[in-house]
């Protein structure tokens, strides 16, 4: 929570310093797990629907030009791997499970595939767009114990996101957007597989495949309220 209230103190500053157009509003979805543990798939409805994904977060963006904006959000990831949920007998007869909490903070570069000009609202606008930029996140890693995921001391990591999107205006100051957007983490231990990445004295049991790393993904909507007046867009 600490982080959302920070984004939008940021973004009530840059307001007042610099009258442009922002946007600022709350984001809501699921999120999936896919590294050694659970279900392998990125795609499969199933995988975002249960209550225990519910994932949300606060989101900012500052409109540079018609075609891109930087974005500031912050997130609280719910997630979960179940090998019951698994499409591999391996792992299915195994039954490893773990749930996690991740607080996450990205600010990167939006891209708009579409003219987006909120001052220009002769008619709905409309567009793809994609997202990328630095990601950090503090989670809990977890370890092996007698066949079962144990929880252990907590645990942060960078991650790099690919996030594809489309986004339409409700009305001159709010905008509605769907996305789907994949977190590739700089760990492989997310889930308790890689135990080498702990910095303990003891020597806990490794599984799964130790030359690929964990992913979380999140699909979901956001809405944002717009306000500022019309800019005077730079090259940049």
């Amino acid at each position: 929570m600490r982080y959302i209230l920070i984004g939008i103190l940021l973004v009530c500053g840059i307001q007042r310093s610099q009258a442009q157009t922002y946007e600022i509003g709350l984001m809501l979805g699921g999120t999936n797990f896919v590294g050694d543990v659970g279900s392998a798939s990125f795609m499969s409805p199933k995988d975002y629907l249960s209550t225990d994904k519910i994932s949300y977060g606060a989101i900012a963006k500052w409109n540079r030009s018609p075609r891109h904006a930087f974005r500031l959000s912050a997130m609280r990831i719910n997630t979960f791997g179940n090998d019951l949920r698994s499409d591999e007998p391996r792992r299915f007869n195994r039954g490893y499970a773990f749930k996690s909490s991740i607080n996450e903070i990205s600010l990167g570069l939006e891209f708009n595939f579409l003219e987006w000009d909120l001052h220009a609202l002769k008619r709905p606008l409309f567009t793809p767009y994609i997202y990328t930029g630095p990601t950090y996140f503090f989670t809990n890693e977890f370890i092996l114990e007698n066949n079962e995921l144990v929880e252990g001391e907590s645990t942060s990591s960078f991650a790099l996101p690919l996030v594809f999107g489309v986004k339409g205006t409700l009305s001159r100051h709010w905008i509605l957007a769907a996305e789907f957007g994949a977190r590739y983490t700089f760990s492989d231990n997310l889930d308790g597989s890689n135990p080498e990445e702990i910095n303990s004295q003891t020597n806990y049991p490794t599984f799964g495949n130790s030359n690929m790393n964990d992913w979380y993904i999140f699909s979901g909507i956001t809405l944002t309220y717009t306000f500022g007046r019309k800019p005077c867009y730079c090259n940049f």
